[in-house]
């Protein structure tokens, strides 16, 4: 009986007691730390740094070509046709300031749209004042 019970004991200590000690580790292994910089946490997760675009300094291609309209990998910039084979109400359009509504005229189109626009920009702004 007594090598029976030492063969037991044996037996335990080298494949029942191991894998009893091993029970607990059942979780993942921490990660190895990353060899490049660490990513800095914000509230809403890491925070992604900017990437620098570089400017066009070619005054030729600054003056022929729409320079970053090209946004596919492949392909060139639209390059920049003569005035004449553009359509004329191009030229009409106001790139200057904004006209202020006392400016416009109260029976246009546009002086109704620019006051509606406005008047729903101050109910928004009141609504906010609200508590409930």
């Amino acid at each position: 009986m007594t090598s029976l019970t030492a063969v037991f004991q044996m037996a335990r200590q080298r494949f029942i007691a191991p894998s009893i000690g091993n029970c607990a580790r059942f979780y993942a292994a921490k990660p190895a730390p990353a060899a490049s910089k660490k990513k800095k946490l914000g509230k809403l997760g890491p925070i992604v740094e900017k990437k620098v675009i570089p400017v066009e300094t070619d005054a030729n291609k600054l003056v022929n070509y729409v320079c970053g309209s090209n946004y596919l990998k492949a392909g060139e910039d639209v390059k920049i046709k003569p005035d004449a084979e553009y359509p004329e109400w191009l030229w009409t359009l106001n790139t200057e300031r904004i006209i202020p509504l006392d400016e416009l005229d109260p029976n246009s189109k546009q002086y109704w749209r620019r006051l509606r626009k406005l008047a729903l920009r101050r109910n928004n702004q009141l609504s906010k004042l609200k508590k409930f």
